[in-house]
Parts: structure tokens; sequence; C-alpha cells
């Protein structure tokens, strides 16, 4: 099984990143941490290129999913590129248009 190089997040998955962090932040800063982190981790911790499932809306990506959050990654030359990060709570037509 094909092992991966390193994970490089977009600007656009960064973005969400920060949202996230501030929409939780403004309740408990601590809180809004710890969920970052969290997802940061588990998208760090992907070793081989087909560790998590297809994604059922968009086959393109893969998908971890972290609390009431999605990771949508793909695998390109041994390099995971995390696309974005999505509420699992929110209206999943958006996720079609990545």
């Amino acid at each position: 099984m094909a092992q991966v190089l390193r994970v490089e997040w977009t600007d656009t998955a960064k973005h969400a990143l920060r949202n996230i962090y501030e929409f939780h932040a403004e309740h408990a800063e601590e809180s809004a941490f710890r969920i970052v982190t969290e997802i940061v981790e588990k998208a760090d911790s992907i070793i081989y290129m087909k560790q998590f499932q297809v994604d059922d809306i968009n086959p393109d990506y893969r998908r971890i999913v972290v609390g009431y959050y999605k990771v949508l990654y793909r695998v390109q030359d041994s390099v995971v590129k995390v696309m974005n990060v999505f509420p699992t709570r929110s209206d999943s037509r958006k996720l079609e248009r990545l």
C-alpha cells in the first residue's frame, strides 16, 4: 500500500479552519482550539493514500469525519491535499460544487 509523503492544506481549507475557530471562539476559545486541533491532527495522521472513505457526494475526494466536520482531501503524487472542511450539518449540495 502506497504511503503518503506529506499533507498540504489549500488556502480554502485554511480559511475554513479559521472560520470554524472564530465561530466556536465566540462561545469558548478553549473549545475552538480543541476542535481545530483535532481536525488538523486527524488530517495530518493520514499515512496511506486510501486510508479513509471515498466521499459519497463528490467521489473525486476522500473524506474524514471529525466530530461535526467533514474534511475533504485528494491524493496527488503521494501528497495529501486537504481541499476543504465543511460542517456536516450544512447543505450537502454545496459539496457538489467543489
